[in-house]
């Protein structure tokens, strides 16, 4: 049986001031779904330090490193580098990253 890797969660400043605008953009219209969404990413994040590869790999990169997660609407982005996962930025799933 493999030994199992814990993966240390690391936010980029970018991923932070993502989550921060959606919340606030969002909260216009309902804090309480604002407060859902930006949950359902923390829940997201939080679990990528047990299992970061059974997530997708990020269409519009080459590197198999980098993935993403869904959580409603926005997505996920992140890198896996050696035991660490560090989420790269949260987008809205009809944008594509450059």
């Amino acid at each position: 049986m493999a030994d199992r890797v814990n993966y240390r969660l690391v936010w980029s400043p970018k991923a932070i001031e993502d989550v921060d605008a959606i919340a606030s953009y969002i909260s216009r219209d309902s804090p309480s779904y604002a407060a859902a969404v930006v949950r359902r990413i923390l829940d997201i994040s939080y679990s990528l330090e047990n299992c970061p590869l059974e997530a997708k790999k990020c269409a519009e990169f080459s590197d198999d490193t980098i993935r993403e997660k869904s959580a409603y609407a926005y997505r996920l982005i992140y890198q896996i580098q050696g035991a660490v996962v560090i989420i790269a930025a949260i987008v809205h799933s009809k944008h594509f990253l450059d």
